[in-house]
């Protein structure tokens, strides 16, 4: 199958994938004067339930010389006189996200900017090309402007950026995980044209984006060991065989990806809603759910606080890089119709139900709460069909807690479950998903 064949009838965008490189260790060697990538640094958790510790980030060099990588246990690592350990400031690292963002906000208007995770954004130059082009020169080139950029976080805040250039996302995400972060430049540049030659080569598909051990493992036992193998199947064949998805693996084989930037989830501004981008990649459901149930618990609070009840209940879940469902989507948006209420657990309840009715075990980074179908409060009935004493006893509890908290702060009165690994409510008050928040030292 010819290149024009697959390819000709594609958008060609022009897409940078952003990622901070070894980003908590690279922010506190800035905040200790070294470089971050000539400095030995670990960024290390105190976690009781993990065993004593667990690096969350390590720097280039602390990878290299001593073989640490995230996820190593303390007990693990070397002891080693060259090797600093620091505490997380997960606070710390989100003000420098901000900051970072808000340098790429120059280049890219609010819609063609996607922030990923705490380290990676997505920047979709296309219609701020020819204003760029004005700004910068007629020369500018995709490499020039991704160089520009780099300069400029490394100069304002200095933050290493690892860049992916292509012409979808997926062509993007590829060139950052394949070629930029192993350049000398870090920068990877990839387009239809290159494909054959930056993606088929490779037989480890656990190197690319969104293919996963077990779609890896059923590639193999249909002989297909090879992106380009992969590339040149009949698409028929793969959908027979994996169904949506293998339209969405064949496409990728040829850097399609028609997925757009600028169409993002939003909630509607009538809604009250929160949202999350989590610390990291979440897989234990016990995390998950407990991340939503704090969200739903958030979300309860502030209809209170408005006099307001919900007739409707929102889910969103953002899938990893990694993930995908089997119709190849990144992520799931559903609802569901309740009894008018604004209590913390009728609200949760439904949204967990909505999670566990629809999660297939993907990897999550993103999650999103939204209540609608608004009314006054007051207006509600008790439920016949349930306890009415519980019922009222849980309403007082609810104002009881909102109460205690307006007072004394969020964190005042904290579920246990939040102070577990998988918790994100404490980063009010210094902490963030179960890490020291701490804005600084001592």
């Amino acid at each position: 199958m010819l290149l024009d064949e697959v390819t000709k009838n594609e958008p060609r965008k022009k897409i940078m994938l952003i990622d901070s490189k070894s980003f908590y260790a690279s922010v506190e060697s800035v905040e200790l004067g070294l470089n971050p990538l000539r400095s030995i640094l670990i960024v290390m958790s105190q976690q009781e339930n993990t065993n004593g510790g667990l690096v969350l980030a390590a720097s280039p060099m602390a990878k290299k010389l001593l073989g640490i990588s995230n996820v190593t246990r303390r007990r693990d690592v070397p002891n080693d006189p060259r090797l600093i350990i620091v505490e997380p400031r997960m606070n710390h690292y989100i003000a420098i996200n901000k900051k970072i963002n808000d340098i790429f906000r120059q280049y890219v208007s609010e819609e063609d900017l996607h922030l990923y995770s705490i380290d990676e954004s997505i920047l979709d130059v296309t219609p701020n090309w020819d204003y760029l082009k004005y700004k910068f020169g007629k020369d500018l080139t995709m490499v020039k402007l991704a160089r520009i950029i780099q300069l400029h976080v490394k100069r304002e805040l200095g933050i290493y950026l690892t860049v992916g250039i292509g012409e979808s996302n997926a062509m993007a995400k590829m060139a950052l995980d394949i070629e930029a972060k192993h350049a000398k430049s870090l920068i990877g540049e990839w387009h239809f044209e290159t494909i054959p030659e930056k993606l088929w080569p490779i037989d480890d598909f656990d190197d690319v984006w969104s293919i996963g051990r077990k779609t890896s493992a059923k590639l193999k036992n249909f002989g297909i060991y090879s992106m380009g193998q992969l590339a040149n199947t009949d698409p028929t064949f793969l959908k027979n065989k994996f169904g949506v998805r293998g339209e969405e693996l064949f496409a990728l084989s040829w850097g399609v990806d028609r997925s757009v930037v600028s169409q993002k989830y939003h909630v509607k501004s009538s809604n009250i809603s929160n949202s999350q981008v989590l610390p990291r990649d979440y897989s234990d459901v016990r995390e998950i759910k407990n991340v939503i149930r704090e969200i739903g618990e958030q979300v309860a609070s502030r209809l209170r606080s408005k006099g307001k009840q919900s007739g409707v209940v929102s889910l969103y879940v953002g899938f990893a890089y990694s993930s995908v469902d089997e119709d190849g989507n990144n992520g799931f948006h559903a609802q569901m119709s309740i009894d008018s209420t604004n209590n913390s657990g009728a609200i949760v309840k439904a949204l967990h139900y909505i999670f566990d009715t629809h999660y297939r075990g993907q990897t999550v980074r993103n999650l999103g709460v939204s209540v609608g179908k608004l009314k006054n409060e007051g207006q509600e009935q008790l439920d016949l069909l349930s306890d009415q004493i519980r019922q009222v006893k849980d309403r007082k509890l609810d104002e009881t807690v909102d109460k205690i908290r307006n007072k004394y702060g969020v964190t005042s009165i904290v579920k246990l479950s939040s102070l577990g690994e998988g918790g994100t409510m404490i980063n009010r008050a210094g902490l963030i998903g179960g890490h020291n928040g701490g804005n600084s030292y001592g």
